[in-house]
């Protein structure tokens, strides 16, 4: 049986030539438009119109004499100029005729065809061809400008680049780390999964807040497996263009399939995995074509072809449900903010690449930076780089990384801002008021530096307090005491002033959150008792909670709200007589702030006489620390037995 002899797929060659004769076809039209018409004469008529006078000019060459002549209109009277041509004749008493005449008269070279062609044809294609090329160049090249469109934008980061990103070079995320080390010895070694019948995760989804190290990660995983890591942003799919985003996804499985094994890693990927149904366009927005295609990909392709699917994401509320099913992202690790232990290793590895003085101590740094991401330690390390070069220093010394922290957790400092002595006196009591309170409470963090130097866009003062540990739970008197800490300020105001200023709205605005926290989400109302009030909702597709559905009665809403207000109101009256009592404590330390504008912790406790007070504190700690981690056990006798380890 004879076979249909197969049609030649058409050379882009051909479609290129085309192009080329079509353009240069509407060249030569525009040429023979632009070029002026001119009346053809005999050289005899040329002679007699020259006779008569009628020649008004003319340009003698070689070939062609052209000019224009006089004649009467033939529309009404006057005379009209007409352009004409005609065949040169070697006539040698012509220039002394035009000079008796007092014609203008000029002589032309001839244009050759090589002039006419560079001017008329090659010069414009040449510029025709040099704004293809730079207008199209970004959209995948000279061949087909629109057709990549639907590339993926996918950056390969292969094992050949000099720089490797590995897992010594990602600290603070140990837990995160032996989650990972399964997916490289995937991909390391995947027979032995193969041999067994197991089947490795399609997609792993990084969880954590912004700055914690997901992306590094990511590259790490690629980085000690040694096979290729493409990565892109999932706003990079979402196109103007309808469909481009679907088609994007689809060359990316595509590349990922030729380089197997490899990772793809989506960076952001709440961006076009939101959850469908939300946006304005329903199930035609872009978005959600988007999404759906990329979520038959993942089910169309085998975990043993050695494509391993990471993300990552700061929002995995608002991700579709489809998307973190088991078989599509089936493993989710959450990488969390460091601890003391990790801030410490985190530090030491951005510290690698900077100068430290000997009186630098990272343990201690890491015990000032609580609640830090691994981006704000690199931040605190490169500003502390950058102030010891400001200063002509030879090395960063912990005055530097003492400054950094302060720029990083309150701004840097507003030197121009000048306050007057009255607006000075009050900001040094406002903070003083809170310092005391919180050296006087025992449910309290250490006091670690006071100042009154303006910082930021509007702290004209600020009391800064730090944890001698990380802690991951707050108790109710915790809680209590933090409340007359926020209202020591407003009270030391009213007492020492009798008048009150607006310095204290941001405090007001902590407390009043962290009351009706203490009521409505805690449940430590005792009135209320142990329950929840209020449960959060809004659009997904916003990002944001935007209503509080109310799941209560009216009358239960005044008891809130009167619970809150006696909170408040006790907390303030217990801060105010704090201060009263003892007031000559607040003089002295407000004196000594004016003068000196910065106060250290050591400094506060030896004005204020606690020193005993904080180390019982750090004791009090300590000792938590320690029942924490070990396991308490009692005997018959009752518990007065010591906690075993």
């Amino acid at each position: 049986m004879d076979k249909k002899p197969q049609k030649k797929p058409k050379s882009k060659a051909t479609f290129s030539i085309g192009y080329l004769l079509l353009f240069l076809v509407v060249m030569y039209a525009l040429q023979v438009m632009v070029t002026p018409k001119a009346e053809e004469i005999t050289y005899t008529q040329f002679k007699e119109y020259l006779k008569s006078g009628e020649i008004v000019d003319c340009a003698v060459g070689q070939t062609y004499i052209r000019g224009h002549y006089r004649r009467h209109a033939q529309e009404g009277e006057g005379w009209e100029e007409v352009a004409f041509v005609t065949v040169s004749v070697n006539d040698s008493k012509l220039v002394s005729e035009l000079e008796s005449s007092n014609i203008t008269f000029k002589g032309e070279a001839e244009n050759n065809f090589l002039r006419n062609f560079m001017m008329w044809w090659l010069f414009p294609l040449a510029m025709m061809g040099v704004i293809w090329f730079f207008l199209f160049r970004r959209m995948g090249g000279m061949g087909a400008p629109f057709m990549s469109f639907g590339k993926a934008k996918t950056k390969l980061y292969a094992e050949s680049e000099s720089e490797k990103t590995t897992f010594e070079d990602v600290a603070g995320c140990d837990e995160a780390k032996e989650e990972l080390k399964e997916i490289i010895a995937f991909l390391s070694y995947p027979e032995r999964f193969q041999k067994l019948g197991g089947k490795i995760p399609k997609g792993v989804l990084l969880i954590g807040p912004p700055g914690t190290g997901k992306t590094m990660l990511a590259r790490a995983v690629a980085g000690e497996a040694g096979v290729p890591f493409f990565s892109i942003s999932g706003s990079d799919f979402v196109e103007m263009f309808v469909g481009m985003g679907a088609a994007r996804v689809r060359d990316m499985f595509e590349q990922a399939k030729e380089k197997a094994p490899c990772i793809v890693f989506i960076d952001e990927i709440d961006s076009v995995g939101r959850q469908r149904g939300t946006g304005l366009g329903g199930g035609h927005d872009e978005r959600e074509q988007t999404l759906n295609q990329l979520l038959a990909e993942m089910d169309g392709f085998s975990s043993q072809k050695g494509v391993i699917i990471m993300a990552a994401t700061n929002r995995p509320d608002v991700l579709d449900m489809a998307l973190l099913r088991p078989g599509r992202f089936d493993r989710q690790i959450t990488v969390d903010r460091p601890d003391l232990i990790g801030r410490e290793a985190i530090l030491k590895v951005h510290a690698k690449s900077v100068k430290l003085g000997p009186d630098v101590d990272l343990k201690t740094i890491a015990k000032r930076t609580p609640g830090f991401s691994g981006a704000d330690l690199a931040n605190v390390v490169n500003e502390a780089a950058l102030l010891a070069a400001r200063r002509n220093k030879e090395c960063v010394e912990m005055d530097e990384m003492e400054d950094a922290i302060d720029r990083v957790i309150a701004g840097p400092e507003r030197k121009s801002r000048v306050l007057n002595v009255e607006e000075k006196r009050t900001v040094a009591y406002h903070e003083s008021g809170h310092t005391l309170v919180a050296a006087l409470l025992p449910n309290t963090d250490p006091v670690h530096k006071v100042s009154i130097i303006p910082r930021g866009s509007a702290a004209l003062g600020y009391t800064l307090q730090l944890p001698t540990e990380d802690k991951y739970l707050t108790t109710e008197s915790e809680i209590l005491d933090t409340l007359c800490v926020l209202l020591g300020g407003r009270a030391a105001e009213s007492l020492v002033f009798e008048e009150i200023s607006t310095g204290a709205h941001n405090d007001l605005e902590k407390v009043t959150r962290l009351a009706r926290d203490y009521v409505c989400k805690f449940g430590m109302s005792k009135k209320l008792g142990p329950q929840t009030f209020g449960r959060q909702s809004g659009n997904i597709f916003l990002g944001h909670d935007l209503v509080q559905e109310k799941e209560y009665s009216e009358n239960t809403a005044i008891l809130i709200d009167e619970e809150v207000s006696k909170i408040i109101k006790n907390s303030y009256e217990k801060a105010y007589r704090l201060i009263s009592e003892n007031r000559d404590r607040l003089e002295l330390l407000a004196q000594r702030l004016e003068e000196e504008e910065i106060l250290e912790g050591e400094t506060v406790a030896e004005l204020l006489g606690i020193e005993e007070r904080e180390k019982e504190k750090k004791e009090k700690y300590e000792k938590k620390k320690k029942v924490v981690q070990g396991v308490t056990t009692f005997d018959s006798e009752g518990p007065g037995s010591k906690p075993q380890g």
